[in-house]
């Protein structure tokens, strides 16, 4: 078990032995080296060193290998450098939340977001910039400054329409596409199942993003080689953890994250404040294994507060916000000359990055905001343009992305790029079918080590089964129990809509996982619902069996074997009925609380309309409609047409006519007098033994025989399925993960 800062310390002191040996004090060096002398391997590259070697049937846990320092790979030159030029983002703001205040300190002409007669904030104002591979560019900023915008526009995490613009990569137009496929986006929440370990977090995203032509043993290896890279080895065996369970430290579990979304080696990796929440030396180690992942060949693109000392001498570009435009660009080196040729100069005894966004907060409260620093920059970076070291010509894009395939990095089953980028990398890593079976397997461990949720609803049938049976129990066929029976039904079939609502957390607690994994195409949102729907089956087919087995014959329903197997199959019917629109709810319904409450006041209407409070022929007009609707009409309908189907079955003899009426009182003797003066009347011989009432009368009389039980069977399944399709398109529609 790992604890709070003691993983991040022993990760420090360990050497890293996929990185190759390190100095003991190299973490403790403050002052900056000359950037990459060396880089380091693609995992790719690492991968295909160590071959087949851990091709066997019991690989073992760990292994060290060998790595020769002085054959890295180093590329002759730099292969993908991403451009942005005059990006520009506005939002509509309401025009009761325009503050007369706030509007005058907002200057039109120095270009600070603002909000303007128009109604609009500019959150971003001509943004321009470079980064390069091998390098980390950090975008720096006060809250609100716009940091995170800029990074969701570079990761087209904004739409296309609302962003103006240009993003190149390699001077060639960026494709969304393309860029889902050749690139990481780690959001700044770690997003992470907690009853997983990092290293079966790490396997599955390794399942999820590596095809299936990589073999099991070398996607194990990737895994490790991962897990020594982000320092995770001492960890690896330990729960991610949550409020309820200890696990790993949080420095820990945010390079888990960062390993999740790095496991296919991207070529461009975008993070949104990797460093939030941590303590400082645990934000050093997230931000050296991120110089790393840069060294193995990516662009690596994050945005940070307020970066301390150390993590500064990591960094290699830096762009500082305010108020969405460029007050800097440019080296960490040379925050002291900007500043002191801009008549401003950083004191000897201050951080760089501490006394620049004290300075600059500082000019925001000013009249003029920070148009007279945003202009000195535009000319200092006329005066002082950036200098490439790159060996003769940049490669071409699709060139580049070949050369990166080659050398192991962007493992996606393909081996050469075509002329048509977009489709000479397959959007998805894996088949549909490969999928759905990773997604069950993940679910599966997840249910089995968390086995609460399923024990409430199983508690629930179980307790309410026993209830139902005590009190209903073996009715008689007298009028009173038709009456019980129809109260029995109703009470049943609502009973397993409710527990459905259990449900609810299941989808809502996974769902920004959802999002963050299909942001950038691990799987298929197709593959999701169906590996959910019959995930669900097992768990509806025991909750079916024992609510059934419980009440069936203890309440003593008609029907025998045969009819016990059509009342277990309209439970299940029922329960996947429920499930499914429990399901399809939380796919539109985000807060958990409003979820219970819509899904508690629906099932009351369905309840309502089902035909047991009154009858379909009672029913007016205008609300007939919602008859049909309720999910309880048809299983409910179902059930009663299975126990009163029997025609030999009768329910109301001769005197038990009176039983509901205000004559139940009478001694039998005048009832029988009243019957012999009945059937002098209607001309017809009525004993206390003829038949009154059968079950096909009651049927009529409930309203109940529009629709036969097989076709209320088959209407109840379906809406199952509809509500999946219907949770499809809530997912294809609600986690497009992109600003307007």
């Amino acid at each position: 078990m790992s604890g709070g800062g003691e993983g991040d310390t022993v990760s420090m002191a360990s050497d890293l032995p996929f990185l190759g040996p390190r100095q003991g004090m190299e973490l403790q060096e403050y002052s900056r080296k000359q950037r990459h002398p060396r880089v380091s391997r693609t995992l790719g590259e690492f991968l295909q060193r160590v071959g087949d070697s851990t091709v066997d049937n019991n690989p073992p846990s760990h292994r060290v290998f060998e790595v020769d320092r002085d054959s890295v790979y180093q590329p002759a030159s730099m292969p993908f450098v991403l451009s942005f030029h005059n990006l520009t983002y506005s939002v509509k703001v309401r025009r009761k939340i325009i503050s007369s205040c706030f509007r005058s300190l907002a200057i039109g002409s120095s270009g600070n977001l603002m909000e303007g007669k128009s109604g609009t904030k500019v959150l971003l104002n001509n943004i321009s910039g470079e980064a390069r591979e091998g390098e980390i560019m950090a975008v720096l900023g006060a809250s609100g400054s716009g940091k995170s915008t800029l990074i969701d526009a570079l990761a087209d995490r904004i739409s296309r329409e609302s962003l103006k613009g240009i993003i190149t990569l390699n001077g060639e137009i960026l494709e969304s596409k393309l860029l889902k496929v050749i690139s990481a986006y780690v959001m700044q929440d770690d997003l992470l199942f907690p009853m997983l370990t990092v290293e079966e977090t790490l396997m599955f995203s390794a399942e999820f993003r590596l095809p299936k032509t990589i073999s099991k043993s070398r996607k194990k290896a990737r895994v490790q080689a991962l897990i020594d890279q982000l320092g995770l080895r001492t960890a690896a065996k330990t729960v991610i953890g949550d409020e309820g369970h200890r696990g790993v430290s949080g420095g820990e579990r945010r390079r888990v994250s960062i390993g999740t979304d790095i496991i296919h080696d991207p070529i461009m990796l975008f993070l949104d404040e990797p460093t939030s929440g941590l303590d400082s030396t645990s934000a050093y180690m997230v931000v050296k294994v991120l110089q790393r992942i840069a060294q193995s060949g990516s662009i690596v693109i994050m945005s940070i507060h307020q970066p301390s000392y150390r993590i500064l001498s990591l960094l290699d570009r830096l762009i500082i916000l305010s108020r969405g435009q460029t007050v800097f660009n440019g080296s960490p080196a040379t925050l002291p000359r900007f500043f002191a040729e801009y008549g401003h100069p950083i004191p000897a005894n201050e951080d760089r990055t501490e006394f620049s966004l004290d300075y600059i907060r500082e000019l925001e409260g000013t009249p003029g905001g920070t148009k007279s620093l945003v202009d000195f920059n535009k000319s200092w970076q006329m005066k002082n343009p950036r200098i490439s070291h790159t060996n003769g010509p940049r490669l071409s894009l699709k060139d580049a992305i070949s050369a990166s395939i080659s050398m192991g990095k962007l493992v996606s089953g393909s081996t050469n790029v075509d002329s048509n980028l977009s489709s000479s990398v397959p959007t998805f890593a894996n088949p549909f079918w490969m999928e759905v079976l990773v997604i069950a397997k993940r679910s599966t461990t997840n249910s089995r080590r968390a086995p609460e949720l399923f024990g409430v609803r199983f508690g629930a049938v179980l307790v309410t089964g026993i209830i139902l049976a005590t009190i209903f129990w073996k009715l008689d066929n007298t009028p009173k129990g038709v009456q019980e029976r129809l109260g029995f039904f109703a009470f049943a079939m609502s009973t397993t809509f409710y527990t459905c609502a259990e449900a609810i957390p299941v989808f809502l607690l996974q769902r920004y996982i959802f999002m963050r994994e299909t942001a950038y195409n691990a799987y298929r949102r197709s593959s999701y619902v169906v590996s959910h729907a019959l995930m669900s089956v097992p768990s509806l087919l025991v909750l079916s069996l024992a609510f059934a087995a419980i009440t069936y014959w203890a309440v003593g329903l008609a029907g025998g074997s045969s009819g016990f197997l059509f009342f277990l199959t309209f439970i299940f019917a029922s329960f996947w009925a429920g499930s499914s629109f429990v399901t399809f709810l939380s796919g539109v319904i985000f807060n958990v609380m409003m979820a219970y409450t819509v899904v508690i006041a629906v099932l009351a209407y369905f309840l309502l309309f089902c035909g047991f409070f009154i009858s379909r022929d009672r029913i007016p007009p205008y609300w007939i409609w919602f008859h049909y609707l309720s999910l309880v009409k048809y299983p409910f309908q179902g059930v009663l047409q299975n126990e009163f189907d029997d025609p030999s079955k009768c329910f109301v003899r001769g005197i038990q006519v009176f039983d509901s009426s205000p004559l139940r009182a009478v001694p039998d003797e005048i009832k029988l007098k009243l019957l012999e003066s009945m059937s002098k009347t209607l001309g017809m011989n009525i004993t206390s033994s003829t038949c009154l009432t059968t079950g096909s009368d009651i049927l009529k009389q409930s309203g109940v025989a529009d629709i036969d039980k097989w076709s209320c069977l088959w209407i109840t399944f379906a809406l199952g399925f509809l509500f999946r399709i219907l949770f499809y398109f809530a997912l294809l529609i609600g986690s497009k993960n992109k600003r307007k």
